[in-house]
């Protein structure tokens, strides 16, 4: 059995395994070593959670890790983000206001069943070459200067290799953060719990009013990420390919105390209280629990990701936000691309520091601009209006740049995100304070309620034309910068807009922003609520 390596990846789940792949695909003579805790095959269903994808996520398991095939024929397409907002007792889903789309968005997202997934990507890597050791597990990590030694104990004894770069993707175990004392505090207090039923929970059967399921007429809304919105929380409900669907719990602790969610029982008590309508449909499937898991504060950072020193930490072994818009798969794609490009470089003999460095500062801004969406936001969850000008935000954001800088490659180019500086630090703090606007305008709007209509943020023209454009063919860097410095004007209208509809129904808050304006004409009616929406 061979001992020395090119790269030792310690854990095999969704980073570790996608990571292996991928450096297959763009450096194929790389002597691979993956060291996985668990025996595979993992059961499907109730593995792991974080089984809804989102664009970026999406893309790079469609098209850079050429894994198509598997999900379209083994997984589910997402009908994309859906959000039913708190009406009375929440006992009548088609009396609440609705936010979601009524055909897929076109740009295409997966519903993963996380097990099934795994397995066929650590099955993959192997048959492509890669040492694949399961039920093993990481003992030590000694680093040093030319070769790192990792010692690893499994069923038939103890062993010693050594690998020129090491990359944790232990999760949130995080070997090498704990080793190097990386690990940073998250100052986002939410919990979760979240348990799989082997049976298809569809939200679709909920309501047999015509009206309401005239509104998606194909009768899928059951294949969205369907969330069930109220102060302070937000219940998931996702289907997955094995039959089974996944149901969470997401509560702010200081609103919603962690011991009232943190076993099933009390889970259930939880859903009868706030969410009546979803605990009578899940109570008969109790007989089909697979598993119920729950975890306090799971928001955590980290102080470095990569080092010239021949190590990285991706996925969850490096940092995690919320899993409210699913960004997981996003920060796994984005964290593997970095550790890939300073894998190739440094084993080709390049010096790579000055790399580590901008690879740093990019990925850990981008995990405190996704901090920012989250970190004392779910106050506002219950609010239909400002939920609704939250999501249009948040989605125009990470189509407008974000993911639009993924999709073009341009993250690993660290002199073109240099080149854009000055635009991605306005565009930072217009995100800080358009947050801080949604905060203060749910303050002021406090006791509104509104009406059982419904729209979807891609049905708004410039909206799903934005979403729409992320697969475009690659741009040269002059067509890119003037895109993103369109779209950012773009965004600072919308946020003009949003403002001077807020202030018009709360004078107090008219100072964030910019001063009251009129309403640019890129702020789509179908968005407001005021009085009723308009968008069916």
């Amino acid at each position: 059995m061979d001992s020395a390596f090119d790269v030792a990846i310690l854990g095999g789940g969704l980073a570790g395994a996608s990571l292996a792949r991928q450096l297959q695909l763009e450096a194929p003579d790389l002597r691979l070593l993956v060291v996985e805790k668990r025996q595979h095959p993992v059961r499907e269903a109730a593995f792991k959670v974080g089984e809804s994808s989102v664009e970026i996520g999406a893309h790079y398991f469609q098209k850079r890790l050429g894994l198509e095939p598997h999900l379209r024929s083994a997984q589910l397409e997402k009908f994309g983000l859906r959000y039913f907002f708190t009406s009375g007792d929440n006992r009548d889903l088609a009396s609440r206001f609705e936010l979601g789309p009524a055909a897929f968005p076109p740009v295409p997202s997966f519903q993963l069943d996380r097990g099934r997934f795994e397995n066929y990507l650590l099955r993959t890597v192997r048959e492509s070459g890669a040492d694949v050791r399961d039920g093993c597990r990481v003992q030590t990590v000694t680093l040093g200067p030319d070769l790192h030694r990792i010692a690893i104990a499994s069923p038939g004894g103890a062993e010693e290799v050594t690998a020129r770069w090491v990359v944790d993707a232990s999760g949130r175990a995080g070997l090498l953060k704990r080793q190097l004392g990386l690990a940073r505090p998250s100052p986002h207090g939410a919990n979760a719990c979240w348990f799989r039923v082997a049976s298809r929970v569809c939200v679709d059967d909920w309501s047999d009013d015509p009206r309401w399921q005239a509104r998606v007429p194909t009768r899928n809304r059951w294949l969205s990420t369907n969330h069930l919105m109220g102060p302070g929380y937000w219940v998931w409900l996702i289907p997955l390919g094995s039959g089974s669907t996944s149901i969470g719990i997401v509560a702010d602790g200081d609103m919603h105390p962690f011991h009232r969610i943190n076993r099933f029982e009390r889970a259930m008590d939880w859903l009868r209280e706030f969410e009546p309508q979803c605990a009578d449909v899940v109570e008969p499937f109790g007989d089909t629990l697979e598993d119920f898991l729950a975890l306090q504060h799971f928001a955590h950072g980290c102080a470095q990701l990569y080092s010239a020193d021949r190590w990285a930490l991706v996925g969850e072994a490096g940092v995690f936000t919320d899993p409210f818009y699913s960004p997981g798969s996003d920060f796994i794609a984005m964290s593997n691309d970095y550790a890939t490009d300073l894998i190739i470089r440094s084993l080709a003999g390049e010096d790579v520091s000055a790399r580590v460095e901008s690879f740093n500062l990019t990925y850990l801004r981008l995990f405190d601009a996704f901090t920012r969406l989250y970190d004392g936001q779910y106050r506002i969850m219950g609010n239909a209006q400002v939920m609704t000008a939250k999501v249009a935000w948040d989605n125009a954001c990470y189509w407008a740049i974000t993911a639009r800088l993924y999709f073009q490659r341009r993250f690993r180019r660290p002199e073109f995100i240099a080149s854009i500086e000055p635009l991605m630090r306005r565009f930072f703090v217009l995100h800080a304070r358009m947050q801080q606007l949604l905060r203060a305008w749910d303050l002021a709007d406090h006791g509104s309620s509104y009406p059982a209509e419904s729209t979807s943020v891609v049905d708004v023209a410039w909206l799903r034309a934005l979403q729409a454009s992320l697969g475009a063919p690659l741009k040269e860097d002059d067509a890119l910068r003037a895109e993103l410095s369109a779209n950012f004007e773009m965004l600072e209208n919308f946020a003009r807009g949003w403002q001077a509809h807020a202030s018009r129904r709360h004078p107090t808050i008219a100072g964030f922003i910019t001063a009251a304006t009129e309403t640019s004409p890129l702020l789509f009616r179908e968005l407001l609520l005021d009085p009723v929406p308009v968008g069916r």
